[in-house]
């Protein structure tokens, strides 16, 4: 098992922090930097936690846990006007983004008006891609009950935010609901709002959790940390590529940031543990810019 880690500190000897991390058999999942600062976010066998909280220490960085890395969040907003972003949204994505988690942006096309509103099958599946799906919604508790079948019949776990106080089971489709977050014309910085964002953080920690110990029932036969991390090392043309993250680590997978119709057979030919990734996972387009998916097979499938 391993611990997901956020480690911040300088520039200075970063690099006896990444070596440590490969000595104790863990991974880099994402490096950024910013001038003099570095945060790396990680992964590492549980048992070596206190290694690298003292590592950090003698660097003089700090580490704190990171339950959310290794997954992908879609933050959806039911239109890019301005009725609904750019603060709630934004803000919502940059605050779980503290937590570890790679989260996307997601505006729906035809979302404006309660009456109006849509959601088309390709926007279904670009959102069903990732492990949970945040619904940005507004302040008013008729709205939000009009809107379920935006998100009703989605196939992963759906977080609904919104101003009013409301009870989960009035919204059909809805795994959890967390109010105090409608439609705020400025940046959430007063305490409620910062109060109504670490209970969304609370709650989505819980769904993923729940992911985790049902993927564990039937696990992949290869971790996506280890998918990930050999993709990096056999395809030299990912460290070519421009795009942020270019190997986004899920629960059960990873999405590819290579187009999937130059690059899937040179994909499905990595070599994981002792499988080739085609054997053991299902690869496809992805709905994001026509990037790869992969998603892993369970064991019972494959043995």
């Amino acid at each position: 098992m391993y611990e997901t880690l956020t480690y911040s500190g300088g520039v200075h000897k970063h690099e006896e922090i990444t070596e440590l991390i490969e000595d104790l058999g863990g991974f880099v999942l994402q490096e950024t930097f910013s001038q003099m600062d570095l945060v790396i976010t990680l992964a590492v066998p549980i048992e070596d936690v206190d290694k690298v909280k003292e590592k950090a220490k003698e660097l003089l960085g700090t580490v704190k846990v990171a339950p959310m890395a290794g997954t992908e969040i879609a933050i959806v907003s039911p239109t890019l006007a301005r009725q609904h972003l750019p603060h709630s949204a934004c803000d919502i994505s940059e605050y779980l983004r503290r937590y570890g988690a790679k989260d996307n942006m997601i505006g729906l096309s035809r979302g404006a008006g309660k009456g109006i509103s849509r959601i088309s099958e390709d926007e279904k599946r670009l959102i069903e891609e990732h492990d949970v799906a945040v619904f940005a919604l507004g302040s008013f508790r008729e709205c939000i009950l009009n809107k379920t079948h935006l998100f009703e019949d989605l196939e992963i776990p759906v977080v609904v935010t919104g101003a009013p106080e409301m009870n989960v089971d009035e919204i059909t489709g809805a795994t959890a609901y967390v109010s105090g977050l409608g439609r705020i014309p400025r940046r959430l910085k007063r305490g409620e709002n910062i109060r109504a964002l670490r209970n969304l953080v609370d709650v989505v920690e819980n769904i993923l959790n729940d992911r985790r110990y049902e993927i564990s029932q039937d696990p992949p036969i290869v971790p996506p940390i280890l998918v990930k991390n050999e993709i990096e090392n056999q395809m030299p043309v990912i460290k070519e590529t421009y795009a942020p993250l270019p190997v986004v680590s899920q629960l059960d997978g990873v999405r590819v940031k290579l187009n999937y119709d130059k690059y899937k057979d040179e994909i499905g030919q990595v070599k994981v543990d002792d499988y080739i990734l085609e054997d053991v996972s299902e690869i496809k387009k992805s709905m994001m810019y026509d990037y790869t998916l992969v998603k892993m097979l369970p064991e019972s499938s494959i043995l």
